[in-house]
């Protein structure tokens, strides 16, 4: 599994979540789809990589508020498309609001993760974006990258949405939504953290809060699948209906992601 991750100098959580068996006896090709965090902060050494990667196509989860934060590079002469929305609030994001005014413990944290999920497949800039990436895998030229802000979150369900959609076991599923607690350097990244937050809040975080924020468990990707199913009575319903992903589109995305 490690070898799906990316290293790069400024660029977080880069992984490849192509390069699975799937139920209909295919494997999806490596190489065409890939997931990671935002791309402010990256090198010119990154953006060269990026640029050999043959992208076609970004997928931007985030809000609108977060792309003015921290705003995209990309590598020179890059000529794809960004897919990006700005329907929904475009206010504080909801993680950072927690992070600044809730008691940040382990417990709190779970909470507030497994409420962000239960609601996340249905929010209306989701919606929008992840039936335009369905779109795209089915319709556009080269690979596929998509990303939020830690590329965690939004982008893991998306992932995993497409997992579900190609015929991925599930338990490659669960094991490629996990693996950004290999990808990233929770433990490392986590005093620094600790210590902005108390900066801006005037409370000291625990240390195990701020690793359990950071990372991802399954039962965060569990509840949103629970979700789905409880009102579409399954993830498939949910893509057709929800996001007009039908069966010539699905076969379409089969055929164009086979290795």
């Amino acid at each position: 599994m490690t070898d799906r991750i990316h290293r790069f100098d400024a660029l977080d959580n880069f992984r490849d979540y192509g390069d699975y068996d799937t139920a209909a006896g295919r494997r999806i090709a490596r190489g065409r789809l890939f997931r990671s965090a935002h791309q402010a902060r990256v090198s010119d050494a990154d953006l060269e990589r990026l640029g050999a990667l043959g992208i076609g196509t970004i997928v931007d989860l985030r809000r609108p508020g977060e792309r003015r934060d921290q705003p995209s590079k990309r590598p020179l002469g890059w000529a794809g498309q960004v897919l990006d929305s700005d329907l929904g609030p475009d206010g504080e994001a909801p993680h950072i609001r927690f992070l600044r005014t809730a008691d940040l413990t382990v417990d709190a944290g779970r909470t507030f993760m497994t409420g962000i999920y239960r609601a996340l497949p249905f929010e209306p800039a989701h919606l929008d974006l992840f039936a335009r990436y369905f779109r795209a895998l089915g319709e556009g030229e080269g690979a596929v990258l998509i990303h939020c802000t830690a590329g965690k979150d939004r982008t893991g369900t998306l992932a995993a949405l497409t997992h579900h959609l190609l015929g991925v076991h599930r338990d490659d599923l669960i094991a490629d939504y996990l693996l950004t607690n290999t990808a990233v350097d929770l433990e490392g990244m986590a005093p620094k953290v600790a210590r902005q937050l108390e900066k801006v809040t005037g409370r000291p975080a625990a240390h195990d809060a701020v690793v359990a924020f950071l990372g991802v468990e399954p039962v965060y990707l569990e509840t949103a699948i629970a979700e789905i199913e409880a009102r579409y009575g399954s993830i498939d319903a949910y893509l057709e209906q929800a996001l007009g992903v039908d069966a010539r589109l699905r076969d379409r995305i089969g055929e164009r992601l086979s290795a």
